[in-house]
């Protein structure tokens, strides 16, 4: 079976365009706002009660971080983690569509005195990390490591997630997908991602602190293989992770944030109950304190390192849930690197076209599968 691919006539753009309203935008967006409704209604939300103590946290944690210094230097906070050299892989799936389960510890941690350390170093399931693996046999290929978004975490929604079938069989590549915190098997809640963005706020630090650890940990875990190019896409809770990486692991091929979420304190501000926001803002933890704190987990606080060429990004300009003005702000502070603004929402980029003819054209501008042939065949 043979792939054939040409370029998309229209595969960069100076600004961001306009969205262009009809029957079909109008379709896409209803899926995501009937996704944000169900999310609204069944996602766990901070009780009033702890708001006093969140608020104890935030100032101690604000106070801990300007002596440190991370506030003026992000990249700081982010420990280098130790070599990964102890991993459990069984096969799963089925014999129709198999795939490897990785297994190993963590060994994340918060700094010492970090406010909520015992808190979420209490969590026990999240203390294993997890990856779904798609392997091929022979000699080693490159890798694309795709990190999932919020409520993501099961290996049948993460492989859907990513088509990874395609990404693995169509384009020969192989493909690790890591669990991140609080999801999937490492999940405290109900769901999976319960914790993650629900109020506490030192656990969303954590949270996404620990998820950078653990990609790096995976991602020096494949190269130690003697894998020939890693290259990261994640999308949208999972291109915020992407973000943090492009500023800390230059020796990457290519990063691809896709429908990115980039400012948590605007998805607290457009998601969460004005009421609730009224109480936190007379408690001391309205946006305007949280923004330094978060300053430590936001992409668009660090310079990006990944040289500018390997940069790439994609979003639906009818996004309702990481709304466009988030990825624009992500591609401005990537200095405008190549990107595709799809006439979509957010769900709609699993079928987008557009999505993927760039997607492609990205794997093979970064050598992934060649070095940007106009027509291949595999």
């Amino acid at each position: 079976m043979g792939l054939r691919w040409t370029a998309p006539q229209e595969k960069t753009c100076d600004q961001m365009p306009a969205a262009r309203w009809g029957l079909g935008m109008v379709g896409k967006v209803a899926l995501d706002e009937i996704f944000f409704a169900t999310e609204v209604a069944t996602a766990p939300l901070i009780a009033r009660r702890d708001l006093a103590r969140i608020a104890r946290e935030v100032a101690q944690a604000r106070d801990l971080y300007a002596k440190k210094g991370w506030l003026d230097d992000p990249a700081s906070f982010h420990r280098t983690p130790p070599r990964l050299r102890d991993v459990e892989i069984e096969q799963s799936g089925t014999r129709l569509y198999p795939y490897k389960h990785l297994r190993f510890e963590s060994g994340y941690a918060p700094h010492a005195r970090e406010p909520g350390r015992d808190r979420w170093l209490g969590y026990a399931a999240n203390r294993t990390a997890h990856a779904w693996l798609l392997e091929h046999d022979g000699e080693p290929r490159p890798w694309l490591v795709c990190v999932p978004g919020y409520r993501m975490g099961s290996p049948l929604i993460d492989f859907t997630g990513f088509r990874a079938r395609r990404l693995h069989k169509t384009l020969g590549l192989n493909v690790a997908i890591p669990v991140m915190p609080l999801h999937g098997p490492r999940r405290q809640g109900r769901r999976g991602g319960d914790g993650f963005l629900t109020g506490e706020m030192l656990d969303t630090i954590h949270a996404q602190t620990q998820a950078v650890w653990d990609v790096r940990r995976l991602i020096a875990w494949l190269w130690a293989r003697k894998a020939p190019a890693v290259a990261v896409h994640g999308v949208s809770l999972g291109a915020y992770t992407t973000g943090l990486l492009a500023a800390l692991e230059d020796r990457l091929d290519c990063v691809i944030a896709g429908i990115p979420a980039i400012d948590f304190a605007r998805l607290i501000q457009s998601n969460a109950p004005p009421l609730l926001l009224r109480a936190a803002a007379k408690l001391g933890i309205g946006l305007a304190d949280l923004a330094p704190l978060l300053s430590v987990v936001s992409p668009l606080a660090m310079k990006p390192i990944v040289p500018h060429a390997r940069r790439f990004l994609y979003a639906g300009l009818g996004d309702r849930l990481a709304r466009p003005d988030q990825a624009h702000d992500l591609w401005t502070h990537w200095d405008r690197p190549r990107a595709v603004f799809y006439q979509g929402g957010h769900v709609s980029y699993l079928w987008e076209r557009d999505v993927k003819d760039f997607l492609t054209e990205a794997f093979f501008d970064s050598g992934l599968l060649g070095r940007n042939p106009r027509r291949i065949a595999t």
